[in-house]
């Protein structure tokens, strides 16, 4: 069995080792750059993480598993500009040091190369592996649309907040332990509990994220402390707060949401306090803890020894145990 590091590595030579056209020049140096970028390259390790699960070839693998992270990187490339982002880790976006219709082509260009590597797997397997890639796009487009429309509203609720983190950010690692179980010849059954522990621990990472934000170590969090609260972002701690506060609680809530940003730390330092104060962290903890023992619940179903599973229930608990 190889290690989370084993796999990052085989990905690493493999992005290395992707070629482009050299003309348009404009085209295709925005690629090479945002894959350059330093990255953890989560995704394609899970598509091989999955193959080797049930004893499959890594060869077969990677192909499928570098477009898995050239589509997420051209989805971070079109996020960049829908947020205007200056950067994206600790580099200048695409949008910024070209210019947003190069970003936007480049990653148009970025999406089809991810279909030709998700395509170089064999034929038998190659249908239900685009179908479900090909269905992943979608619901990934989808949940990003959500997201945008959440920050329009005051009424959304748990269960369409749950709906959207799942599509913007749980299938997406959940259809790479999929691929991979697919491309090693899961049955249908194992294939199936793959996907719901990916699922399942993608939403767990996204409420940690979500707590992370607000009561997270400065010093190891690794971005602006109180992000979410200066953004009004509507994580499920905000929309916890608004269905449970009440009176003085709710009136000063809403005030301070509609804040103007001349003082974002008096918002962060008294949101926070309510947050506390309302027992929404621990409401967010027990929804977390919920879908992580879910995601374990189908990883302990799968057909295969304790011993396989390893890999893959190291790399759950260290994502519920991280600090940035």
């Amino acid at each position: 069995m190889h290690s989370i590091a084993d796999f990052k590595k085989r990905v690493e030579n493999g992005i290395t080792g992707l070629t482009f056209n050299q003309e348009p020049k404009d085209l295709y140096e925005p690629i090479s750059y945002m894959l350059s970028l330093d990255a953890k390259r989560m995704r394609p390790v899970l598509v091989l993480c999955g193959c080797e699960l049930f004893e499959g070839d890594l060869d077969r693998a990677i192909h499928p598993a570098l477009g898995m992270e050239v589509f997420h990187n051209f989805t971070l490339l079109h996020d960049d500009i829908m947020d205007n982002a200056p950067l994206r880790r600790s580099m200048q976006t695409v949008h910024t040091r070209w210019n947003p219709n190069v970003a936007i082509l480049s990653g148009d260009t970025m999406f089809v190369k991810a279909c030709q590597l998700m395509m170089m797997t064999d034929d038998l397997v190659v249908r239900p592996v685009m179908e479900l890639f090909h269905k992943t796009a979608v619901e990934v487009c989808e949940g990003q649309q959500l997201d945008m429309d959440f920050e329009k509203r005051d009424d959304v609720s748990i269960d369409e907040y749950i709906h959207m983190i799942t599509y913007k950010t749980a299938v997406l690692p959940a259809a790479c332990l999929k691929t991979g179980a697919l491309i090693a010849g899961a049955s249908d059954a194992d294939a199936d509990h793959i996907y719901s522990f990916g699922r399942d621990i993608g939403v767990a990472f996204q409420i940690k994220d979500d707590i992370l934000d607000v009561f997270g170590d400065d010093k190891k969090f690794g971005k602006q402390k109180g992000g979410d609260i200066l953004a009004n972002k509507k994580t499920f701690l905000l929309i916890k707060a608004l269905e449970t506060a009440i009176g003085t609680n709710a009136d000063r809530l809403n005030q301070l949401i509609n804040l103007p940003a001349d003082n974002p730390a008096l918002k962060v330092t008294e949101v926070t306090a309510l947050f506390e104060h309302l027992g929404v962290r621990q409401l967010a903890e027990m929804e977390m803890e919920k879908y992580f023992q879910s995601a374990l619940g189908h990883l302990a179903a799968i057909s295969v020894s304790n011993e396989r599973k390893k890999v893959l229930e190291g790399f759950a608990e260290g994502l519920m145990a991280r600090e940035v």
